[in-house]
């Protein structure tokens, strides 16, 4: 699997649970008849992005969505990072990412660590601590691709600003393919998402960008050249653990 297509899925999300996961399933099934082989749906693509929301729309892993998601990707043969939906567990609130493989195996569940709070005066302020609370561990999954996928929620005070820079910046850093699947933009939202999924390339350059409006993002992957990247700018080879680490306090 030295090359392969990857799809990102800007979906525009409604209040109605069940429109969003039919539209998001049919755009799966496109993507796939088009040769993508990972694909990844965009944060809380199952309802609106909003505290008020959550509680609402939560369910449990696995559950309906999740469901759904694990009998597309079996029957289109793909990866399928099922971007994040709000979980319930235990009386706790999540906002939970889940990896589904080729076979329709749940591979991994991933609760957001960092959870999104942000009080920027006069533009935007949203607490996701208000209702959610933050996973405490990470989680990895193993398949032949080499690339990092982030579902995100970017908005407009802090998408124009911070979107494409912390993507080129994770490409570069890590020499890898970096790739963020957003919501569509609803200007008539509570919150107004971004948009502007992008893949980018190990050498950091954009290799394929949305607009705001709903619509499928794809970029042929080349493993060979992000090993080409790592040849020529050979950082972990320079790395100096006898000064630092990174160190995992849980497994």
């Amino acid at each position: 699997m030295a090359t392969f297509r990857l799809a990102l899925i800007q979906l525009r999300v409604s209040p109605i649970k069940s429109d969003n996961l039919t539209r998001a399933c049919g755009l799966i099934r496109e993507a796939a008849r088009k040769g993508a082989k990972l694909i990844s749906l965009p944060e809380c693509f199952n309802c609106p992005y909003g505290t008020d929301y959550f509680p609402a729309y939560a369910e449990q892993i696995p559950g309906e969505s999740t469901h759904k998601l694990s009998e597309v990707a079996k029957e289109c043969g793909i990866y399928l990072v099922g971007g994040s939906i709000p979980e319930k567990d235990a009386g706790k609130l999540y906002n939970t990412c889940a990896v589904f493989g080729p076979d329709g195996r749940l591979l991994v569940t991933h609760r957001k660590i960092h959870l999104f709070d942000i009080n920027v005066p006069g533009k935007i302020t949203f607490q996701e601590s208000q209702t959610l609370s933050p996973g405490d561990s990470f989680s990895t999954f193993d398949t032949r691709c080499k690339l990092l996928v982030y579902p995100g929620a970017f908005n407009l005070t802090t998408g124009p600003a911070h979107w494409e820079l912390l993507q080129r910046g994770r490409a570069v850093d890590n020499q890898v393919y970096v790739a963020t699947a957003s919501q569509a933009r609803d200007e008539k939202a509570s919150y107004v998402a971004w948009g502007h999924s992008t893949v980018v390339s190990p050498w950091g350059e954009v290799l394929a960008k949305a607009d705001a409006e709903e619509m499928i993002v794809y970029a042929d992957i080349d493993l060979k050249k992000l090993t080409e990247v790592r040849q020529q700018i050979p950082i972990y080879s320079q790395k100096r653990s006898d000064l630092y680490a990174v160190e995992a306090k849980q497994p």
